[in-house]
């Protein structure tokens, strides 16, 4: 019986299956429909892709007090998973919420109250797949009421 082992050493001009049959035994034949047929469509024919926004934050100026909301997503192969950060570090506060989307590849940062000169910052969009990771600022400036 054909056996389906490695050798690195090809016989005659037989080339080898899938990198590793010498001879077509019909087990080697079914390999690569084997191969195509246990595996889901989209990890075939779809190719890995970094992160890349498909919706980036702007620059706000609230009021003290009020609200602000950043909006960021990103798209990729896998899915990117997108978070945000104030000085290098991930957002956290009561005042500070991040509402994930589109199965956490897109987030909204809202922040409320506003409180200068606490919340007046840099924000980072970050996204990031198997694949690689990106980064987008936004600046928060915050308008101070005046007292009576």
């Amino acid at each position: 019986m054909p056996s389906c082992k490695p050798e690195r050493v090809l016989a005659q001009s037989r080339q080898p299956i899938l990198g590793f049959c010498l001879r077509p035994s019909p087990l080697c034949l079914l390999l690569p429909l084997i191969f195509l047929l246990t595996r889901p469509w989209g990890s075939v024919c779809e190719a890995l892709a970094p992160p890349r926004f498909t919706k980036i934050p702007t620059d706000q100026i609230g009021v003290s007090g009020g609200v602000a909301s950043f909006v960021c997503q990103a798209t990729g192969k896998p899915k990117p998973v997108v978070h945000w950060n104030k000085k290098g570090k991930k957002v956290n506060s009561q005042r500070i919420e991040t509402i994930e989307f589109d199965e956490g590849a897109g987030a909204v940062l809202r922040i409320q109250p506003l409180r200068a000169p606490r919340d007046e910052n840099v924000y980072e969009c970050v996204a990031r797949n198997s694949q690689g990771d990106i980064t987008i600022t936004a600046k928060l400036a915050i308008i101070r009421g005046k007292p009576f």
